[in-house]
């Protein structure tokens, strides 16, 4: 599918290398802002973060390709030292053996597969002039499909990976954060929304 479907591109509207770098740079930009929201939660080592909201709103805004590098390049990031990350762990390498390299791991598939699914529903929504329901029902399809990669990416690494088992992996790592995850998606769902109002007025 073309990648002129996606927001970005309706965002700012040149093609080429150059412009699809400085969509992934600004991506990057809003996914170590959104990292160092950080609220720490006392019976789990993994605190709520607002970096799923960076990784699902890079996966709506530039699609599956670049939603993916995206993720790929703040890894490196990451794993360079720089400060991309929610602030209350080790920095650079040792972050991908703590309690949180699971859910980072995930993050390029998570953005991969939300864009490719946010691109299908566009296609979709041409093909059949379906209407602002329908695609608002697509839209959350999508960011639920891309919140169930990093609930998995997370909680198997907790279970295996720390050894903490899945009873506790699921109560650590996953149960504690689904409300402020609704919330999330809501908050993704508002901003789209709201975008698609204004670009019918202008």
């Amino acid at each position: 599918m073309s990648q002129s479907k996606v927001l970005a591109d309706k965002i700012y509207s040149a093609e080429g290398i150059v412009p699809d770098a400085v969509r992934i740079a600004a991506a990057n930009i809003l996914l170590a802002l959104c990292a160092h929201i950080v609220i720490p939660v006392p019976w789990t080592p993994v605190p709520i973060t607002g970096q799923t909201f960076g990784v699902l709103f890079a996966g709506v805004l530039l699609g599956s390709r670049r939603g993916g590098i995206a993720l790929v390049v703040y890894l490196l990031e990451g794993f360079a030292g720089l400060p991309v990350f929610q602030p209350l762990g080790l920095a650079g390498p040792a972050r991908f053996l703590g309690p949180t390299a699971g859910y980072l791991l995930s993050y390029p598939a998570a953005a991969f597969v939300t864009g490719w699914l946010v691109e299908r529903g566009a296609q979709i929504g041409l093909a059949r002039r379906a209407n602002s329901h329908f695609a608002g029902l697509r839209l959350i399809s999508a960011l639920i499909s891309g919140e169930a990669i990093i609930f998995l990416g997370g909680c198997v690494w907790l279970a295996l990976g720390l050894g903490l088992g899945w009873k506790l992996a699921l109560d650590q790592g996953a149960l504690p954060f689904i409300p402020g995850e609704i919330i999330k998606m809501a908050l993704i769902v508002a901003a789209i929304g709201g975008f698609q109002i204004f670009q019918r007025k202008a």
